[in-house]
């Protein structure tokens, strides 16, 4: 007996549904749930995409979406929509996760600009495995919106990430580095929330193609990320 295809349930595709774009130019897109959901399936799976069951249909047609939407700014798109915030947040917590990249997912065009090498994926923001942390954390914060208490490892222990938190008036919950030689203050029962986004980078990885970069591209590898986090946390 063929084993059942995996299909978005009813109540995540009433979530994403109303996201996608519409009203476009050109010939009328196959079924978007079955194709989404050939892209999730891959994703997860980590196969190669010529190897997409045949029931989602063509592969070509499954990876041509997945790249054109991922050009487009479309899967970002639909991951904002999903994670839209108006308020302001009580705690949020930043960190990072070192990806394998798989040596099929080297030599695109671009170079160093495809954050190939030691890559860092984030579900925001992608770098090279050999850029610091602290280095891309004010753009973390800036991308967060309000909070009042950013949690993070002491990898994260710099005065001028500090200030940043401070000055949007917010408690820095960041332990202090051994260099330092008055250590600052820090709330060490909050802290313990932290344990919260590593969890979140084991789900993450749960996702073979999250786990391991293929793909040659940046931005398609970061919206294998968007999509990864749709599903696993926001669709229900």
């Amino acid at each position: 007996m063929a084993k059942a295809l995996y299909l978005l349930n009813d109540a995540e595709w009433r979530r994403i549904e109303p996201l996608l774009p519409r009203g476009r130019r050109g010939a009328r897109r196959v079924d978007d749930r079955r194709v989404i959901s050939g892209i999730v399936y891959m994703l997860r799976s980590g196969g190669r995409w010529r190897d997409c069951p045949a029931g989602y249909g063509p592969y070509t047609t499954i990876y041509n979406r997945y790249n054109r939407w991922s050009r487009q700014g479309i899967w970002h798109d639909i991951f904002k929509a999903l994670t839209g915030h108006s308020g302001i947040f009580g705690t949020v917590a930043i960190d990072s996760t070192h990806v394998k990249a798989h040596r099929s997912a080297a030599g695109a065009k671009g170079g160093t600009s495809q954050g190939i090498g030691r890559s860092r994926p984030r579900v925001l923001l992608l770098t090279a495995g050999n850029v610091n942390d602290i280095t891309v954390a004010a753009d973390l914060v800036r991308a967060i919106g309000p909070f009042r208490r950013l949690i993070a490892d002491r990898g994260y222990d710099a005065d001028h990430l500090r200030h940043l938190i401070k000055g949007r008036k917010a408690e820095p919950v960041i332990p202090s580095t051994t260099s330092r030689r008055s250590p600052i203050p820090y709330d060490k029962r909050a802290y313990k929330q932290r344990n919260r986004v590593e969890r979140m980078w084991c789900r993450l990885k749960d996702w073979r193609r999250i786990a391991t970069r293929y793909d040659k591209l940046a931005r398609n590898y970061l919206s294998a990320a968007f999509i990864a986090a749709a599903v696993t946390y926001w669709l229900n």
